[in-house]
Formats: structure tokens, sequence, C-alpha cells
């Protein structure tokens, strides 16, 4: 249970305090512009760099091997705003905290982003100067806009040929549908990137060439090539701040001086409200733009007590709570990620939005109805461990050793019980059937993916019921290579893997009829359920939707829910290849019953009976996972990658060209896609990249769909 006395002196007020990630497509430079932020900010001393595996929040082996990101690491730093002659800055003087998580790029761990953007009160959303927004890009903004996260972006790789920042900002306009205007532009491009253009205190930032690795720089006035685009990019974002916001727009009408102050905290709250997007340019990896980028993110991005309280429910009632940012309150967590610490054993990492929580507390876990009480709390640095007493409102801290929890559980005070909203989490799209080596290694195996599982919500274990095989599933070939090679190394468990596996999925193409009887009689009670329904497609995405529509008492109300839950398990597999069924709906329309003989398990059986029956009458379609791939490749391989996706069915739905590079955007289905990697490396000499993120499902056709049913038959799928 929280404390109610009052609070002891916060190290940093909740107004000085930043919750943010940085969040991005894959190789955009999240993970150096981090490294950066810690180097200026004083937490680290070195600079480590990704292409050396040196960096503080790429801990992991496979991470540092691969140079990605594949867990989002939290890590927490100071930043003083010290003044500066000529500058603006609204919390000048004054130290303030900034907890960063930095996330991953590759879809296959789109779970990370997720649950990370659901605990956070701003984010850093990084594009590449040379390609502006790319697929994952638009996958990571969807996420932040369904959490109402607001955003600063940073237009990161200026020093990079084909730099340009004005089609970086305008492709977020496009693309994202983002109101996003610079207030600090980048001076120069590729080689010539000498500093940053500051629009709203109307100065430039210029790097010094020596060798501090960017920490010595001078704010000069404007120089005179620069000044037309310092006055033009002023004017915009004056104006779009008169119409965004009150408070200025009311200054202007009324004729009144307006200051810097005024336009920083009108840029501020339009921010927060996620009316307005601020835009950075500048380059990580050359050093030049990051300080101003921590300055923006402290004057434009919100604490803990500039968003809307947490709304939650009760419990018991269902009713609206809210938990505000109080250290005060009583006490209200969401844990968001579940992790297997080789040292210290099991994480769970949470993020506190009232009250404080102190070893010897007792939290309560309102889903479980359980108590537990906490022995340990630690802060994080990547990978690195400091013991904390207490974590106050606005903090995010990992608790040691609680059990019975998963990931999108409140932790709470059991004298005021509260249900956050958990993040939501894609379902797996690919699996694979996986034994271990050895006998010795069977139980150590069911324990690992155990674990691995509680960790990664979009990671499943599940047993084949015909074949006894464990089948594992996972986001992509790359989030499943992972877990095998985290199993070995952690878990000390070697194991065999089939080939990867699509998740196919089944659905109906018209309307139909189904009849389910069950009828046993064999000398006293008997069983009897006598079910009639209809099912017709439904619209794609929708899922299932079921609906009683007896009349008269022919099904009686009691086995009503008995025959749903019937009718669920029913889809589970389908009458093509026993895949899941998805996109019906399911009118139940008559049936009969007895009055001795009838049972749940009766009317659950025939409701089974009914499903199948129906299914097959409704000309059922088996569904393909279809995958949205972006392949960039210089213009030369362009009709060697295209006939490649091509042959891959691929669908071509756009083809843009940008200088000497050729971006192709198609959607192919997943089962073309195993290998790609290795096919693009060899048709383009190494120069092609591409990424990829799920779309949609679609019919199989008719000429692959004999196929894939063989393999099913035959054991392969």
């Amino acid at each position: 249970m929280a404390h109610l006395n009052s609070p002891p002196a916060r190290a940093f007020p909740l107004e000085h305090t930043r919750n943010i990630g940085i969040a991005a497509h894959i190789d955009a430079g999240k993970t150096t512009l981090t490294e950066r932020i810690l180097f200026y900010t004083g937490m680290i001393h070195k600079l480590g760099e990704v292409h050396e595996g040196t960096t503080v929040t790429d801990w992991m082996e496979q991470e540092r091997e691969r140079g990605i990101t594949i867990t989002s690491a939290a890590t927490t730093c100071t930043w003083d705003q010290h003044k500066e002659e000529g500058v603006c800055k609204l919390f000048e003087g004054q130290k303030q905290r900034i907890n960063i998580i930095d996330t991953p790029g590759h879809v296959d761990f789109t779970a990370e982003v997720e649950r990370s953007l659901r605990v956070l009160d701003g984010a850093v959303a990084v594009f590449c100067g040379v390609a502006g927004v790319q697929p994952q890009s638009e996958t990571v903004w969807r996420q932040a806009t369904k959490y109402g996260v607001p955003r600063v972006a940073f237009i990161n790789k200026m020093d990079r040929t084909g730099a340009d920042f004005d089609m970086a900002v305008r492709s977020m306009r496009t693309k994202l549908n983002a109101n996003a205007w610079p207030v600090l532009i980048p001076l120069g491009n590729e080689s010539n990137l000498r500093g940053q253009l500051d629009v709203v205190n109307k100065k430039a930032v210029l790097y010094l060439e020596d060798n501090s690795l960017g920490s010595t720089y001078e704010i000069v006035e404007v120089p005179e090539e620069w000044r037309e685009t310092s006055e033009r990019a002023y004017r915009d974002l004056f104006e779009q701040m008169v119409d965004l916001d009150d408070e200025l727009g009311m200054l202007f009408l009324e004729e009144r001086a307006i200051s810097v102050r005024d336009l920083k905290a009108a840029v501020r709250r339009q921010t927060i409200a996620n009316r307005f997007v601020p835009v950075v340019g500048g380059s990580a990896f050359k050093n030049k733009g990051v300080q101003c980028l921590i300055d923006a993110i402290v004057d434009y991005l919100p604490s803990p007590l500039d968003v809307p309280p947490v709304r939650g429910q009760d419990p018991d009632s269902g009713s609206v709570m809210l938990a505000t940012a109080d250290d005060s309150s009583r006490f209200c967590s969401l844990a968001f990620k579940l992790w297997a610490d080789p040292f210290v054993g099991k994480l769970v990492f949470f993020r506190v939005y009232s009250g404080k929580l102190s070893k010897g507390d007792v939290v309560y876990n309102p889903r479980t109805n359980k108590r537990e009480r906490i022995s340990r709390l630690i802060q994080i640095q990547a990978d690195k461990r400091e013991d904390i007493d207490t974590c106050c409102s606005g903090d995010i801290a990992a608790i040691v050793g609680i059990r019975n929890i998963t990931t999108g559980d409140t932790l709470c005070d059991e004298n005021c019980p509260i249900l956050l909203e958990p993040p939501s989490f894609p379902d797996p799209v690919i699996s694979m059937a996986i034994e271990p080596k050895t006998r010795q290694d069977q139980e150590k195996m069911a324990v690992a993916l155990q674990r691995l599982s509680e960790e990664d919500p979009t990671f499943r274990v599940c047993t084949n019921t015909e074949t006894g095989q464990t089948i594992i599933e996972g986001m992509g070939e790359l989030h499943l290579e992972i877990i095998r090679d985290r199993m070995l190394r952690e878990f000390k468990v070697g194991a065999n893997a089939g080939r990867p596996q699509i998740a196919y999925k089944e659905s109906v193409s018209k309307s139909a009829s189904g009849e389910g009887r069950l009828v046993k009689q064999s000398g006293g009670r008997g069983q009897y359920g006598h079910v009639i329904i209809r099912v017709c497609p439904n619209d794609r995405g929708k899922g299932i939707t079921i609906e009683n529509k007896v009349v008269g008492g022919t099904i009686p109300k009691d086995f009503i829910p008995a025959v749903i839950k019937g009718l669920h398990e029913g889809l589970l597999n389908g009458v093509l290849g026993g895949y899941p069924v998805i996109d019906v709906h399911i009118d139940i329309v008559d049936g009969s019953y007895h009055e001795v003989d009838s049972s749940e398990v009766a009317f659950k059986m025939a409701a089974i009976f009914a499903v199948k029956d129906g299914l097959k009458k409704a000309t059922p379609v088996l569904l393909e996972p279809i995958m949205k791939v972006e392949n960039i490749t210089p213009e030369e391989f362009q009709g060697d990658i295209m006939g490649d996706l091509n042959r891959r069915r691929a669908r071509i739905v756009g083809i843009d060209g940008k200088g000497t590079v050729c971006i192709i955007n198609a959607e192919v289905p997943l089962a073309e896609m195993f290998g790609y990697a290795t096919a693009i490396r060899s048709l383009s000499k190494g120069r092609s990249s591409y990424s990829m993120q799920p779309s949609h499902f679609e019919q199989v056709p008719q000429q692959t769909l004999g196929v894939v049913l063989e393999q099913k038959i035959n054991g392969k799928d």
C-alpha cells in the first residue's frame, strides 16, 4: 500500500521531469542519438557507436553483433538548461531529469515500441534526412497517435549525401498528415553541415571544428546568406501559432507585443495538445544539433503534470477512475514490460502514475486479486542496476522478484483499486516447429519458452494436438531467430527448428445455413442438443461477430452461452486446412431441446457441428498475410528488383525516383518473402535495402491454394 504521509523532498520536481521515447524506422539513428544525449548530459564520458557494438542502450550480445536494437532500453539523465546570451529557454537555469526509452525499429519487435509508447509522456520521432518518412516511421507514428503521445521530430543524418531537410518535412505533412514546422533548421547539409538556425530566437548555432566531439558551439547572429530562410521560417511558424493558439491569437488581435517567450510557450501548448509537431534538423553521428534538440525536448514536450490524468476503471463497477500525477495520492502504476535478468532474476518494469512506492510496501494486482510485498526496487541504466528505496509519481523503475504478473497488469493500492487499460499487441504472422537437441534439454526448453513468452506478448508457444510438436509463433523470421539465439545464450538450450510457416487464416465467401445435432441415448439420462445457424462473410478486419436471433424459446436462454462458446471453439479450426477462421458473422436462428436430456455440453457440441456444417456450405476461402514492402535500390538494379518482386506475386503500389535511388513500394504475400534479404543482396551487389511490415490478409489465389493445402496434409506446415 502506498504511503499517504507527506512525501519526502524530490530530487527533481514533477514539472522538471520528462519521460520520453526515441522511436523511428530501422537505421534512422535512434540508438546513436540516445548515445549522444547521454554523452552531452554527462551520463557517459565516452561515445559508443552502433557499428562498433559499444553503445549503452544496445547492451544485449545479439544487438551488438547485428547493430540493431531488439529490446527497448530505459536510461536516465539530467540536463541543465543553462542561460545563453540572446536565447530564450523556457526552463533556463533549472535542472531537468529526462527518462529515455530507446526503442527498436524492426517491425519484428513492434511490441517493444507499443508498450513503451503506452507509458511515455512524449516522444522524439527520428527520420532519415535522405529517405524522409519510411514505412516503419508510419507505424510508429500511428502507435504514438493511438496513445496521444506528443512528439518532437528530429530529421537526422543531414550530413549524408542526398540529405534534404525540406523534403523530409514535406513527407511528414503528406504521409503522416502531421502539422510539422521547423524550429531548428540545419545550417548547410551533406559535408557542409555547420550547425542550426534557431527559428524562434532568430540566431545561428555554429559548431566548432575541434576535437571536443560537438561539445563546443557558439551562438551568433544569422549569417547574411541564411537571413531570408530564417525570416521565412519564423513567419511561417508565427502564422501557424497565431492560428492554432488562442492565447497568442488574442495577443496578436489586441496588437500587443509578442515576445520570444510568448511564442515558445504557444509552441509548447500546441505540441502537448497534439496539434503541432516542432521539427529539428541535425546529425547525431556528426555531433551537430543534439544539445539544441535536448533543449527542445525540455521546452516543448510535457512533464507528467502537463498530460491528462490517466484513465482507468473500478474493477468491480466498471466506472471511470482517474489517477493524477501526485506523490500524496493513492499508488497506481502500470507494469509495461517483463524481463528475465541473468543477475537479479525476474524484472518488472513499471511506470508510476500516482502516489509513490517504497521497499516493504504491499501492492495489489486487481486482475489476479493478489497482493505482493515489494522487497527490492531498482532504477535502470540500460544494463546497469541501481537500488533505490522509493519511486514517486512520474518515475519509471523496476521491481525484482514479483510473481503472478503479465505485461499490462495494473499495480495499485489495495484500498483504492483501479484497472488501467493495457497496451494492445498485434497477432503473430509466422510460426515454426521447434524441438530440443537432446532429451536433457526438454524440460529446460519448456522453462525457457515460458519465460520468453512472459516477456514478449507477440511471442506465443503452443502444442500441435495432432503431431505433439511444440510450435513457436512471432512477428517475423528475425524475431524467431533472436528467440532461438536467446534460448541458447541465456538458458543454455540448443534447439532444432523447422522452416518458418505462415499464419494462414480461413473465412467464407457467401452466406449459408449450418445445422448441428447431438443425440445420445444409452439408457438413463442421454445428451440432446440441436442448433441451426446462418454463417455469412464479415468485413475484413471486423473479426468474429455472433448474434442470437432465436425466438419462441426453441433454445432456452440458459443454453445460449454454451452455444456461443461452441461456435467460438468451432472457429478455431477451419474446414479447409484447419486454420483459424476470421471475419465471419453468425446468427443463431433456431434449434430444439429436450426437457431432460439437454445440457450445456450437448449444446456446445451441437454448435461445433453446426459451425463446421455452415463453413463447408459457405464456400470457405484461405487467407494469407500480405506484407507492405519498401525496397530502396540504385536505379541500375530497378529492373532486376522489380522482376524478382513480380515472381514473388507482388503488387507494385508505387515507384519514386530520388536522385540516383529508386524507391519501390509493393504488397507481397509473406509466403514469398522467405530468403528475400539474401536474394536482393545478390541481385544488387549488396547495394539495395528493404523493410517490410504486416499490411492485411488476402485470399490465396486458386493456383497456390492446392500447394498450401498439400503441404499442410503432408505435415510441412
